[in-house]
């Protein structure tokens, strides 16, 4: 691409995740404090709170609590006459097959994705070019999410993954954060420094010994004072307190699909353009694919972008494992062609980007 793109990460984090799956599954437990976690046995359990819904925090519960510590909470506020909290043991299969689906719904629109967790992710999406388009993005995705699967996600965007992580948490639940590179310094200033990832209790407790509890006082302290007490990580401190975050957005553990993209250096809806580019991406992936030590493919995923920042997705599962770089074009090709027509670009819009996807891998 010509021209210095900035960089823009994205931060998805599914709000009270295993709680919300439950109460979309279960009606009666609509509206109800729900805690999802080990087993309270009476104020006796031992383990923890994995995720405690809206109306349980308003009774002082969180994740991680002791259970036995979230019973006597929620037993608190039921003398005081408030509703009756729902403790339960949760199903993580499920909630790792609905994570599999918002996630390939990421997949499907972003490059580059890194999971995190089974309810968080970030997402490079520095293609977008600017701030406005990524927030359009965003709310497209959460609109796609809240259709596809009943549920509400937080969003943050910013020009590195420590500001798109503060970002998300800002405006929970069901919220969207933008911060640019211009507002980080004053974004941050207000916030108490716990928000940091990195600064636990220990560290927390040794700056307000010295009277720093926001952001805003810690961007005064100078370099070699947090470097004097804190050896290294008051350097990394310096420039956390400054938003500066250089790490990358990185794909984690077993590759379950291999892509490549281009975004064209012109909007273009000429057929020898993109079929020549359509073959070179597939050759790419078959060339990184085969590479990468895997022996067969089962899915081709397509993706297109149009001018207007549309994105769309389309998929096709052969009947019988392929390994061959010509039918790997063969199938992209024919996810290709209705976006050259009515079938799939009615409007005939211009193409912007095109990517190509292999899944169901076998190695």
């Amino acid at each position: 691409m010509a021209g210095h793109m900035p960089r823009i990460i994205l931060h998805l984090d599914m709000d009270a995740f295993f709680a919300a799956v439950e109460e979309r599954d279960e009606p009666r437990f609509a509206r109800r404090p729900l805690v999802v976690g080990a087993d309270p046995k009476g104020g006796k359990g031992r383990g923890v709170v994995s995720t405690a819904n809206y109306a349980a925090r308003k009774y002082g519960i969180h994740s991680a609590m002791p259970i036995s510590e979230a019973w006597r909470r929620a037993e608190a506020a039921k003398k005081q006459g408030e509703p009756e909290a729902v403790f339960l043991g949760g199903s993580f299969k499920k909630y790792a097959e609905v994570s599999e689906r918002i996630m390939a719904l990421l997949r499907a629109r972003a490059v580059i994705v890194e999971q995190v967790s089974v309810d968080e992710a970030f997402a490079d999406i520095s293609e977008m070019g600017n701030f406005g388009s990524a927030e359009k993005f965003a709310r497209e995705l959460k609109t796609e999410i809240q259709k596809k699967e009943r549920l509400t996600c937080s969003v943050g965007i910013g020009p590195n993954k420590l500001i798109a992580k503060i970002a998300s948490d800002r405006q929970k639940p069901n919220g969207l954060t933008v911060v640019g590179p211009e507002l980080v310094e004053g974004f941050l200033a207000p916030l108490p420094i716990r928000v940091i990832p990195g600064i636990g209790p220990k560290t927390g407790a040794a700056l307000a010994r010295k009277g720093i509890t926001t952001i805003a006082e810690l961007q005064k302290l100078p370099l070699e004072v947090l470097v004097a007490d804190f050896g290294k990580w008051g350097s990394d401190l310096y420039g956390k307190a400054r938003g500066e975050d250089d790490s990358p957005v990185e794909e984690r553990g077993e590759a379950k699909s291999v892509g490549e993209q281009e975004t064209f250096e012109e909007d273009t809806k000429d057929m020898n353009i993109l079929t020549a580019r359509l073959k070179s991406l597939a050759s790419e992936v078959h060339r990184r694919f085969t590479k990468d030590g895997f022996k067969t493919f089962r899915t081709v995923v397509f993706t297109v972008r149009f001018a207007d920042f549309e994105t769309k997705s389309r998929a096709h599962t052969l009947s019988e494992p392929a390994h061959t770089r010509e039918s790997l074009e063969f199938e992209a090709l024919k996810l290709l062609l209705p976006f050259i027509d009515r079938r799939e670009n009615p409007k005939g819009k211009k193409i912007r980007l095109i990517g190509v996807r292999v899944e169901k891998l076998t190695s």
